[in-house]
């Protein structure tokens, strides 16, 4: 694969970030989900409430909001974002949690490493609040499910298409 294949490469190969200036503002939409596993003792404290850092979710939930903010920060070559909204869904299984963000915004570029990064903090957040009494909790399975809006056009997961 050549340089000008790779649209984080400058014409001597060094890293940049991608020039957007002349691409139209268009509708963006990523969503990404990934899993938390962990034991069963650590589910049951998260649905009985009894956490002594508080309520796990919550504190997830705006972790993950933060996260996507912040991505341009912390992911390199991603351009800052004016997001329009964000969105975590938490389902609480048996043997972990699944997490799922929804990103948008109306831009030059999409929303993909933002939607991944929400689901990341929020699993790591959750971690964090949950790791006095599981240290074993494995995030899992982190993945783009569904991308929307662009030139390149739509993405949807095999599997994941509503």
């Amino acid at each position: 694969m050549t340089s000008d294949q790779l649209t984080h490469l400058n014409d001597k190969g060094y890293a940049r970030m991608v020039e957007v200036t002349d691409k139209s503002d268009t509708e963006r939409v990523a969503k990404a989900q990934g899993f938390i596993r962990m034991g069963t003792k650590t589910i049951e404290a998260i649905r009985g409430g009894e956490m002594k850092k508080g309520d796990v979710i919550g504190v997830a939930q705006v972790g993950g909001i933060m996260g996507a903010k912040r991505t341009g920060d912390v992911i390199p070559m991603c351009h800052p974002l004016m997001l329009t909204g964000v969105d975590l869904d938490f389902e609480i299984r048996d043997d972990g949690i699944r997490i799922q963000a929804v990103v948008k915004t109306v831009g030059k570029t999409g929303v993909e490493m933002e939607a991944l990064t929400a689901v990341s903090i929020a699993a790591l957040t959750l971690y964090d609040m949950c790791k006095a009494i599981d240290k074993g909790m494995v995030i899992e399975t982190v993945e783009l499910i569904e991308k929307r809006g662009g030139k390149s056009g739509d993405y949807f997961k095999e599997g994941h298409r509503e």
